[in-house]
C-alpha cells in the first residue's frame, strides 16, 4: 500500500472531495505546487486552474477546478479552501468557451468604464476551466 495524506476540497457551496491521495498538484499563487504525503507544512493562496488528485488505491487522476481561496498543508492532511471547486466532469465546456470569447472581447474594447482587472480574471478562470477539461480528457482516454 503506497503512503497517502488525507484531502479535503470544499467550495463555499459543498465539499467536493475527501478522501485519501497519494499525490496532489495545485495551482498556488506563485506557480503548481506537487504534495506528497509528509510534506512540510504550506499555507498559500489559489489560483484559478486544475487541482490534480491521484486517489488513492485506485491509480485513477481526478481533475477538479478551483478558483480563489487557501491551500493548507499540515501532517497528515491537505486542506483546500476554494471559493470556486467545481468537479472536471461537471464543467460546460460551451459556457467556458463563451466566457473566454466574452473576456477577450472585453480586453479588446478600448472603451472608458471597461474594468480590466475584471476581464482579466474572467479570462483566466475560463482558460483554467478549459485546462480543466483537457486535463480530464487526458486521464480519460
Amino acid at each position: 500500500m503506497a503512503s497517502t495524506i488525507h484531502l479535503d476540497v470544499v467550495s463555499a457551496e459543498e465539499s467536493i472531495f475527501s478522501g485519501e491521495a497519494e499525490f496532489v498538484a495545485a495551482p498556488a499563487k506563485l506557480g503548481e505546487v506537487g504534495i506528497y504525503p509528509n510534506h512540510a507544512p504550506l499555507i498559500t493562496t489559489i489560483k484559478p486552474g486544475v487541482l490534480r488528485v491521484k486517489v488513492a488505491d485506485s491509480g485513477e487522476e481526478q481533475a477538479i477546478y478551483i478558483s480563489g481561496g487557501l491551500l493548507e498543508v499540515q501532517p497528515g492532511v491537505i486542506t483546500v479552501l476554494a471559493d470556486t471547486a467545481i468537479r472536471g466532469h461537471d464543467l460546460d465546456e460551451a459556457k467556458a468557451i463563451e466566457a473566454k470569447r466574452v473576456a477577450e472581447e472585453t480586453l479588446r474594447n478600448n472603451a472608458s468604464g471597461v474594468d480590466y482587472a475584471r476581464a482579466q480574471a474572467e479570462l483566466s478562470e475560463a482558460l483554467a476551466q478549459l485546462q480543466t477539461i483537457e486535463q480530464l480528457r487526458k486521464t480519460t482516454h
